[in-house]
């Protein structure tokens, strides 16, 4: 019996940091610029970083279950071994939402910028274009994937210190606020921390890739160190990047009225701070940012139904395979590219509706795991432990449940109905099938835990 072929531990800290960086799309800044600057009153920054704050509380929790559990199931292995097999399960389920429906955003958002473009092109040629691209990548070496990533993420970083020059000049030429340093974007007497919070339960979704990253916990070196490492690293850099842009921006457009359409400034953005030359350049690193994240989410989520394939939640035969020479699970990839391709019939409002309700499920178990694993199974319980592995999870949870309030309808909808067919597929399973999927992987588990 030929022993079945696992991921290869091929990416070090680097990797897996800048591919963390893709999937949250640094350019992503810019989208998001005009109507959170209405939302919170001109405090844009303020608001990255009360988000940052928030959201490394969740990212620490990642990092604390990922020594415990360092495999590729992400917040589905840490449910299902602390909590129940069958809760693992669905929230795996729910999580594959965030994972499943990325790529096709970030599709239909290439289709959209490169026909604003090419208008006598059909857009549908580059959706298919951009599908086939990060299908046919993820089908090779992670390494190669990683590498291709990290050119992406470099170029779009480059592009956002460029941005940053050009409005420095701005800036001490007289434009917007007329000066470089100022707390204005940061703190003001109309500062309103309700105004702040509403902006943080947007800008939370700008932070979508800390987790991505443990999803590549097999095929990273030295997990229980790297790992952790990265979570809290990609939300770091991210959010020192997402302020930084954020900064200039508020201080050159104190004021959104200016813009046509607050609500998608950036070509405004770029064109009145640079140029049309700049403006192109400004496009080719929103279009790095689509193809980074498409390319990197593509990779997240076939590793997540790895997971639930080697787990027989799914036939193990097909999500269970690792290509022997790649070190990639192929079939996983093709079924993704395929799905991909219903971005064709999918609007932009419906695909970003499934990811948010996938990625607050995730968290807010992620958050619940670190409880009852550390201070209820493991009983630690020292003043440190209950600020550890209590205190730090719930103001993770408590934050996660304020965004929970934020969420639009459509999103809980479209959420609770991908949820009851988890339950429903499940329910058969057990059954039906009557297929063994009630184990804990304790196999998974690290001694030092």
């Amino acid at each position: 019996m030929n022993r079945q072929v696992e991921l290869q531990r091929t990416l070090k800290l680097w990797h897996i940091v800048v591919i963390g960086l893709g999937y949250m799309a640094p350019m992503a800044v810019f989208d998001t610029y005009g109507i959170v600057s209405e939302e919170t009153g001109g405090h844009v920054p303020a608001a990255y970083a009360l988000t940052l704050l928030a959201i490394l509380f969740t990212a620490s929790s990642y990092g604390k279950m990922v020594r415990v559990y360092p495999t590729a199931g992400s917040a589905y292995a840490y449910t299902r071994n602390t909590i129940h097999p069958y809760a693992g399960f669905l929230v795996g389920w729910a999580a594959l939402l965030d994972y499943l429906f990325l790529p096709m955003i970030n599709a239909l958002l290439t289709g959209i910028y490169l026909s604003a473009v090419f208008p006598g092109i059909p857009e549908w040629i580059w959706i298919v274009g951009f599908v086939l691209f990060i299908t046919v990548l993820n089908l090779l070496k992670i390494k190669i994937t990683a590498s291709v990533n990290t050119f992406l993420v470099l170029f779009q970083i480059v592009v956002v210190l460029l941005f940053a020059a050009l409005a420095i000049r701005g800036l001490m030429n007289g434009d917007g606020a007329g000066q470089v340093f100022s707390a204005q974007p940061f703190y003001g007497p109309d500062l309103s921390l309700p105004a702040l919070l509403v902006g943080a339960s947007i800008l939370c979704f700008a932070f979508l890739g800390f987790d991505a990253v443990s999803t590549l916990t097999e095929e990273t070196v030295d997990p229980v160190k790297n790992t952790p490492r990265a979570i809290i690293l990609v939300a770091m850099l991210g959010g020192i990047l997402f302020m930084t842009a954020s900064y200039f921006t508020q201080s050159l457009f104190p004021d959104t009225s200016v813009f046509e359409d607050p609500e998608a400034a950036s070509p405004e953005i770029a064109l009145f701070i640079g140029g049309k030359v700049f403006q192109l350049v400004f496009l080719a690193a929103a279009l790095s940012s689509t193809l980074a994240s498409g390319l990197v989410s593509l990779t997240s989520v076939t590793r997540l139904l790895y997971a639930m394939g080697r787990d027989h939640y799914l036939p193990k035969k097909i999500f269970g395979y690792v290509h022997p020479r790649n070190g990639t699970p192929v079939y996983n990839v093709l079924i993704i590219g395929c799905l991909s391709l219903t971005a064709l019939k999918l609007d932009l409002v419906t695909a970003t509706s499934f990811i948010n309700f996938g990625a607050l499920i995730a968290f807010t178990f992620v958050n619940l795991t670190v409880i009852i694993h550390y201070v209820f199974k493991k009983k630690q319980r020292s003043a440190m432990d209950y600020v550890r592995y209590l205190i730090s999870p719930l103001i993770g949870a408590g934050f996660v449940a304020y965004i929970w309030t934020h969420l639009d309808s459509h999103s809980m909808t479209l959420g609770l109905i991908w949820t009851a067919v988890g339950a429903a597929y499940l329910i058969y399973l057990i059954t039906v099938v009557k297929r063994d999927v009630g184990k804990m992987r304790m196999d998974d588990s690290e001694a030092n835990s």
